[in-house]
């Protein structure tokens, strides 16, 4: 009896031993990898289990393969894994409808821009009289820095209306058909905008908040179109590398259409966004409250104070060096703004605002330190910050402003901007560091579709200070340059911080989505050279892969 006795207690023992080894199943297992946490000490792991979305654990491959078993495991072979990336500041319907339209990124002069012109002409139906849409060109690029005139326009296409949008946004030039239906005569003039005329006639060139009298005339998209866009979107988004997009300036309506897709599983990439300064928005937001969910953030509201410094629609303390009679404009009051800020204050909102010239960033730095009165954790951003005089620098630190920064711009605007500002007051532009050391932390973003939505080339321009092309060779004003964790952080673990995100993403850590991307080159220690032929390999949103480069089917 007794030995029956010892021999099941011994099997029991047995059982309960084995017991204390089996492993725990994930969803996804992936080892041998080098993978950038982006934690509180930017620690590195070799592994990382996931489930239900979400990362379990990450350490060392021998460690993690022994507590858990993968339902589906990736042998990483070395490569590198960062947390996905998120642009801070950008525009994602927009981009996805320029995807649609005439490319005009890269011309070289009006005449080439007339080119492309006749050729799409040729595409459409001889009695096609529908808008006719393109989007980004720069004067700036061109031997003639002047803006274009709409005669060209006018002789191609005499029926049909054109818009042509520059690549900030901020300009547009429209055919005369365009501006009848707008109802623009010369001698008009608009607050916040400019409409230019030489020898008493329209040239077609509107600036700022005189654009909006032609788009209001473009029928808006319908659902059909709008879900194109957003696809569109969401593909080149995924295959770049982003797993999250801060959406700055939509309307309401839009807001229905992406939470239908959400839930229908079609829009996997996160969106927070911000709704534009208008009435309807502000009622739509009180009525629904804050919107958070898994997949869309909607906190607040965008606003624009002025225009770009590409088209001398930034609001400047002092005149354009190359304008002496212009220093731009707002946009709207400064009451306006101020009683807007007071609304979003109320109402516990969150306050972004697009603000290129040092006039505008200090209107509304003192604006928002009237409402912020110290320290706070509201997260009112200023987004762009590119003119800051060095007297209103400490705004940002005295009351927990973040300056939403985008690299590319610097070294995008860098050939022309002194010749806009002056040897002087250039230095006062486009300072991310200076800005980060203000709160010790600051968002990157790309502004796409006015900028490539690569994060690698927000990632170059913030470390090297220089464009695609590796100009300057000694980098563009590098005091203010970004080491490369700085960078990373920026476009991972503090974009999140600034959209109240922290907590669900921006690193690879326990109990956070298992948002990330797996890339051939080691951002941290790529030779510069090598940097921009970083290709991204994999892209996964809540340990789902979304894109995959080797072109293997996606995991559904």
């Amino acid at each position: 009896m007794r030995t029956g006795y010892l021999t099941i207690l011994s099997l029991l023992f047995l059982l309960f031993l084995g017991s204390c080894h089996t492993k725990q199943s994930v969803d996804l297992l992936i080892y041998n990898a080098t993978i950038y946490t982006v934690d509180s000490s930017f620690s590195k792991a070799t592994a990382m289990a996931i489930k239900d979305g979400k990362i379990i654990a990450t350490g060392d491959t021998k460690d993690i393969q022994q507590v858990y078993v993968g339902q589906q495991n990736i042998d990483a072979q070395g490569k590198f894994i960062y947390p996905g990336f998120i642009d801070a500041h950008a525009h994602f319907l927009a981009f996805g409808q320029s995807l649609h339209q005439i490319d005009l990124k890269g011309t070289t002069s009006w005449e080439s821009i007339i080119k492309k012109l006749k050729e799409f002409k040729k595409t459409r139906a001889a009695n096609d009289t529908g808008w006719v849409v393109g989007d980004g060109w720069d004067q700036n690029d061109w031997a003639n820095k002047q803006f274009p005139n709409k005669s060209a326009l006018d002789s191609l296409f005499a029926d049909a209306p054109v818009v042509l949008t520059r690549i900030d946004g901020h300009a547009i030039i429209a055919n005369q058909k365009a501006l009848d239906l707008a109802g623009i005569h010369a001698g008009d003039t608009i607050k916040g905008g400019k409409i230019l005329v030489q020898d008493s006639l329209l040239t077609g060139v509107l600036i700022d908040n005189a654009t909006n009298l032609v788009y209001r005339e473009i029928p808006h998209p319908n659902t059909l179109e709008a879900t194109s866009a957003l696809m569109d979107a969401q593909s080149k988004c995924f295959a770049a590398g982003l797993t999250s997009i801060q959406d700055m300036g939509e309307d309401a309506r839009l807001i229905p259409l992406l939470d239908s897709l959400n839930k229908a599983g079609q829009l996997k990439i996160r969106l927070y966004v911000l709704l534009m300064d208008n009435p309807s928005n502000f009622d739509y937001l009180v009525k629904k409250g804050i919107i958070h969910t898994e997949w869309l953030h909607v906190p607040g509201f965008k606003v624009f104070a002025d225009g770009a410094l590409g088209s001398r629609g930034a609001c400047l303390l002092e005149p354009y060096a190359d304008d002496s009679a212009h220093d731009g404009f707002l946009l709207n009051t400064v009451n306006h703004y101020d009683s807007v800020a007071r609304f979003i204050y109320q109402h516990h909102f969150q306050m972004a605002t697009h603000a290129i010239g040092d006039s505008a960033v200090r209107t509304m730095l003192k604006i928002y330190a009237k409402y912020l009165k110290g320290p706070n954790d509201l997260r009112w951003r200023i987004e762009h910050a590119q003119i800051v005089d060095s007297s209103d620098v400490h705004y940002f630190n005295d009351y927990q402003i973040i300056p939403s920064v985008q690299p590319t711009h610097a070294t995008s605007d860098m050939y022309w901007a002194e010749s806009r500002l002056g040897p002087g007051r250039i230095k006062n532009a486009y300072i991310n560091k200076t800005l980060l050391d203000q709160n010790g932390f600051i968002p990157l973003g790309t502004d796409f579709p006015v900028e490539d939505i690569s994060p690698i080339k927000t990632f170059f321009s913030a470390v090297f200070r220089k464009d695609a092309s590796g100009n300057p060779p000694a980098g563009f004003q590098m005091e203010n340059a970004l080491s490369r964790e700085q960078a990373i952080k920026g476009m991972t673990i503090w974009a999140a911080r600034a959209a109240f995100e922290e907590d669900e993403k921006g690193s690879l850590e326990p109990g956070k989505r298992a948002d990330f991307i797996v890339t051939d080159k080691d951002l941290m220690q790529a030779e510069m050279g090598d940097i921009l032929k970083t290709r991204i390999l994999m892209t996964f949103v809540g340990g789902e892969k979304v894109y995959d480069r080797s072109g293997r089917p996606i995991l559904q």
